[in-house]
C-alpha cells in the first residue's frame, strides 16, 4: 500500500535531484522509495516483490569477497558529488 508523504527540502536540491532521476528514467517518488529501502534494509527484511522491477532485476548481480560497508561508501561518494 503506498501512502503520500510531504517532505520539505531546498528548492535547488528537488530540481537537481528531478533532473537526475529523468535522466535515470525514474520518477523522483521511486528514487526516494528506494533510498529508503536501502537505508532501512538492515531493520527489515525487504520482500522481492516490494522493489521496483528495475531493483529486483539488478539485486544480487555484484559479489563481494569481503565485508563491505555500503553505508560508509555511499557517504563518501554523496559527500563527493555534492562537496560536503
Amino acid at each position: 500500500m503506498n501512502t503520500k508523504l510531504t517532505l520539505t527540502i531546498e528548492e535547488e536540491v528537488i530540481r537537481i535531484a528531478k533532473e537526475y532521476a529523468r535522466e535515470k528514467g525514474q520518477s523522483l517518488s521511486e528514487m526516494v522509495e528506494n533510498y529508503f529501502k536501502m537505508i532501512t534494509a538492515d531493520r527489515k527484511q525487504i520482500k522481492p516483490k516490494a522493489l521496483s522491477p528495475r531493483v529486483r532485476r539488478l539485486r544480487g548481480i555484484i559479489k563481494a569477497n569481503e565485508e563491505i560497508d555500503y553505508k560508509e561508501i555511499l557517504t563518501e561518494e554523496l559527500s563527493k558529488k555534492y562537496d560536503i
